[in-house]
This record gives C-alpha cells, structure tokens and sequence, in this order.
C-alpha cells in the first residue's frame, strides 16, 4: 500500500543547492531515447501496463455529458475483449487508471462509473485551482478543489501560479500547494508544474522540490495547454528531484507526464525513462500516470498488428 506523502518543512538550504547540469540532461535522454525497442511479446505486455497507466482525459471547452460518459466506458473496457483474450487476458482486466475531467464533470463521471460498477476500479479526476492558468484568486481555487471533491473526485489535479516560480517566491509557493491539499481532504494532490512555462531545468527540479515537500502525491509536467509540455529531459529532471526527496524522506511521490504523449511508442519511451531513472516501484498506477486523450487508441492500434499482422485504421479505435 502506497503511503501519502505528508510532506515536510519547506528547506530554502536544499533548494538554494540546486544546480541541473543541462548538458547532462539532455545527454541522459539521448541515451535513454537510443534504447532499442522492446518487441513481440514483451512490446504487448509493456503496451498493456501503459493502458493501466492512462488517466483518460477530456479539457474541452465543448465537453458534454455524453461524451464524459462515452469516456468513461471507454476507460471500463480499454481493450477490446477478443484483443484481451487472443493476448491471454481475461476480458475485464484491464481498464485505465483514471478519467481526467474539469470539476463541473465530476458528478456525471462519477454516476457513470458507480452505474457500471467500476467506480472501486477507475478513479475519477479532476483539474482545478483555475486550470490551467492558475491566475485566478487562490480562495476561489480552494473553493474550486473543496467542490470537486466533495461531488466525489479521488484526485485533484492543481496547477501552480508559474509566476511564484518565476518569481523564486518558494515560500509562497510552498504555502499555497499546502492549503491546496489540505483543501483535498483524503483525495490524492497531483500537482501540475506546467514546465514549460517555467524558463530553466533548475526552476522544473526547485519547483519539484516544493511542491513534494508541501505534500503533494504526484507530481505532474504539463496542462497539455502549454506550448511546450512533456519531454524526456524535463522527465528525467523532475524524477530525479522525486528520487533526492524519496532518499531524504522515505515517502514516494508519483509522476505524471502530460501533453503530447500520443503514440505507443511515446508510452514505451516514458516507461524505460521509468523504470531506469526510478525503478520497479513505479511501475504501477500508484505511482505513475499519463495524462492522454489519443494514446489509447494508438496502442490498440499496435496491440491490433501484434495480434494481426495487419494496422486497423486510426478510427477503428475511436472513443466515439
């Protein structure tokens, strides 16, 4: 059982220390990006740990209800049955982690999910604190995380006021990732540092730090809204401020890319980005995540060849 990060006193020392060799970085993630592929079997078997990895997401302006449902039974049977059983699974064993909606759709996500009797299995999500923004009063962005969880989200995704990055306001930054999750209550806080935004690896690998050390449970790259969202090196940077808080404090903090992850192959990356910067331990749901809308249907399209021989088209496997 995974254990949520209580978070710890606000360390400026730790923080003023921090130097990211970005030469290195990027040598890093060049190496890791040079790995040959994995194949076959063990491609699927990777491919199918990647759907359990998926918070489906929909941030539409035009987002409705029915299609908040249609996303919801999508994440129950993320993998069609005959694919599952032609792979040696049996068909209701594999769904995503979570659905990814704005607050106003966290009460039709969650009756959606209670109605198919999935709503142990599938988490629901939901962005706040004026996403993805995060200009907006921080009562108002409170008010905003109180509301969603009490129509029953299991996690809250926040984003931060990049301006405190900027700006080196740590302390600030620090008292308001605080209010935020104590505004969570027993929901998970997945906070999104929206890294592109942020101008230097340094600035990624400090806010990293803050945001783990006022206690959030994951810590997450991007809105998907920024022009530039999750990368390997960005990746590779923030997992190692999760290993520097992980030997410091003995309390795992998730990972969360988001933004631009759409292909199998971009999953198979993440995952040995993983697996080598972190380890097994967060190979898992609970501790890491992606943040998609039309990633699972890329790997169904592979799982699809490997099953076939032959690609389905890209609308086979549409949501809709």
């Amino acid at each position: 059982m995974v254990v949520l990060n209580p978070g710890c006193e606000l360390d400026l020392g730790w923080l003023n220390s921090i130097h990211v060799n970005t030469a290195a970085v990027h040598q890093r993630a060049a190496n890791l990006q040079s790995r040959k592929a994995v194949k076959g079997p063990y491609q699927a078997a990777w491919l199918l740990r990647a759907v359990t990895c998926i918070d489906l997401t929909t941030l539409g302006g035009d987002d409705t209800d029915s299609n908040v449902m249609r996303l919801c039974a999508k994440a129950c049977r993320a993998v069609s049955e005959d694919m599952l059983e032609a792979l040696g699974f049996e068909a209701g064993n594999i769904q995503t982690a979570a659905v990814c909606v704005y607050p106003a759709k966290v009460p039709i996500a969650v009756a959606t999910l209670k109605k198919m009797k999935m709503e142990n299995k599938i988490n629901v999500a939901s962005v706040a604190t004026g996403f993805p923004s995060g200009q907006y009063p921080l009562e108002t962005r409170l008010a905003e995380i109180r509301w969603a969880v009490e129509k029953g989200a299991h996690e809250i995704d926040i984003v931060v006021d990049r301006s405190l990055v900027i700006n080196k306001l740590w302390v600030d930054l620090y008292q308001e990732i605080q209010k935020m999750k104590e505004a969570c209550g027993s929901a998970h806080l997945k906070t999104i540092l929206a890294v592109g935004e942020l101008g230097s690896f340094d600035n990624v690998y400090k806010a990293s730090l803050v945001a783990m050390m006022a206690g959030s449970d994951f810590i997450k790259t991007s809105t998907g809204k920024e022009a530039v969202n999750a990368t390997i090196p960005v990746g590779i940077v923030m997992c190692r401020a999760i290993k520097d808080y992980w030997t410091r404090t003995g309390y795992q903090v998730g990972f969360k890319p988001a933004g631009g992850i759409r292909t199998a192959a971009d999953s198979l990356a993440w995952l040995i980005m993983i697996k080598e910067e972190l380890g097994n331990d967060w190979l898992n749901n609970k501790m890491f995540r992606f943040g998609a809308s039309g990633l699972l249907g890329d790997i169904e399209r592979q799982l699809h060849h490997h099953i076939t021989g032959r690609y389905a088209s890209a609308t086979q496997f549409a949501m809709g």
